[in-house]
């Protein structure tokens, strides 16, 4: 993302998440638990970044692994961060719910474990690119693979085995007042992730031409 494509991506994010308490205030309560129920909102597409942010990082692991381009790895790096904190963002939201609906604040369900696993792959790949050393980031790379393929998993867990977690169907059976509230904030966490991946790329690059300068000092 260019630099004049940042900032009206950073003010869009803004404003839209200013007015979505707005639009989610106005949406109906659901039945059954009430106004807890408007977490959704934000667990949701927090989760749907979660996801797309793996699949960013797994994408562009395959590149660099088999194209051995350092600009992939770098994007690579930049999202695994992403899902690390939109992972954080998933797992407070969603006990927050659940100790309202379930009555209980954590289930060793598939869903909810899955998501668990899913974090700390990514988790363990920003600690392995931080203290591997030499070679990490082709380690890394492989296990980014591996977290990208266990998405699929996370994501139909709920229909696979029975659990506490509401199934993939939640969202296209969505009651048509809550639609435009839900996608709205969508595309708020959708901004707000391109813009933070675009500005945490930008940290990457910077940082990559400073080990160059050196590299070059040093010769």
């Amino acid at each position: 993302m260019s630099r004049r494509l940042f900032v009206p991506a950073v003010l869009a994010a803004m404003v839209m998440f200013a007015l979505a308490p707005v639009f989610i205030a106005w949406a109906p309560r659901e039945t059954t638990m009430g106004v807890v129920q408007k977490i959704f909102y934000y667990h949701v597409p927090s989760a749907m970044m979660l996801f797309l942010s793996a699949f960013v990082c797994g994408i562009a692991s395959a590149v660099f692994l088999f194209g051995r381009r350092a600009a992939a790895d770098r994007v690579a790096v930049a999202a695994a961060e992403l899902v690390v904190v939109f992972g954080v963002i998933v797992l407070v939201t969603g006990p927050l719910w659940a100790r309202k609906a379930w009555g209980v604040w954590w289930q060793w369900e598939a869903r909810l474990t899955s998501t668990l696993v899913l974090w700390m792959i990514f988790l363990a790949y920003l600690l392995l690119r931080r203290y591997g050393g030499p070679g990490s980031d082709r380690l890394s790379a492989g296990l980014a693979l591996f977290g990208m393929a266990n998405v699929p998993f996370v994501y139909l867990s709920v229909n696979w085995w029975r659990t506490l977690h509401p199934k993939t169907s939640v969202v296209p059976t969505l009651d048509p007042a809550m639609r435009g509230a839900f996608w709205w904030s969508v595309v708020a966490f959708l901004l707000l992730y391109v813009a933070l991946l675009a500005a945490r790329l930008r940290v990457e690059q910077q940082r990559s031409r400073l080990e160059a300068a050196y590299l070059a000092l040093d010769e």
